[in-house]
């Protein structure tokens, strides 16, 4: 759906207008179609009863003090954009939408460092994967006189001492799989825990 545009009286008016419009856009652009419309319906609502509140100054004053009031859409709308980005991250459980709720509320606190850290952590069971269909013999859970030695690479060198068993062959790269997959359905699933709990 399309926003009416509000008719303008002055030139400088309507170009001050489609600016803020044109920037309000760019900075919710990553959101949902829906999610871009509600916004920026609520703004031009705001704009065109501020104007229909208040006509005894100029149209062009008028505009920049409710734009002003309004704030920088930037700024203004990096939090709202954050938090939508999050809602259809773990609505989806889409990993690049979770990438990019992740990347966009970095800043709001140590949590989502946390969770950033976590995903990450991931693509390292990926580069796993790839390591062992690349060098089956040096990739894998190793163990060293039936206790745990590493679950990853191991040098050739280190193989050749007594003691040292590989223990999952051909189902590492299953297990791993599964192991990721689980890990991620988990994580996502505290993620939006996490949120439910901040709506609070």
């Amino acid at each position: 759906m399309k926003i009416k545009e509000i008719e303008f009286k002055e030139t400088a008016s309507k170009r001050v207008y489609d600016s803020y419009i044109k920037r309000t856009k760019k900075a919710i652009g990553s959101l949902p179609l829906s999610d871009q419309n509600d916004i920026l319906l609520e703004f031009n609502s705001h704009i065109y009863e501020g104007l229909q509140r208040n006509q005894n100054k100029t149209e062009i004053d008028n505009l920049l003090d409710i734009l002003d009031k309004l704030g920088i859409p930037e700024e203004v709308l990096k939090p709202l954009v954050a938090d939508k980005k999050m809602e259809q991250a773990t609505k989806t459980f889409n990993p690049l939408h979770i990438i990019k709720a992740l990347a966009l509320n970095i800043t709001n606190g140590i949590s989502y460092v946390i969770f950033f850290i976590l995903y990450s952590l991931l693509f390292g069971f990926v580069y796993l994967i790839y390591a062992k269909i690349v060098n089956p013999k040096e990739v894998g859970l190793f163990l060293q006189n039936d206790s745990f030695l590493v679950l990853g690479k191991i040098n050739q060198e280190k193989l050749s001492d007594t003691g040292i068993t590989e223990v999952l062959g051909n189902w590492f790269i299953p297990i791993v799989l599964l192991s990721i997959l689980v890990s991620y359905f988990l994580i996502t699933y505290l993620l939006k825990l996490k949120r439910k709990i901040n709506k609070k």
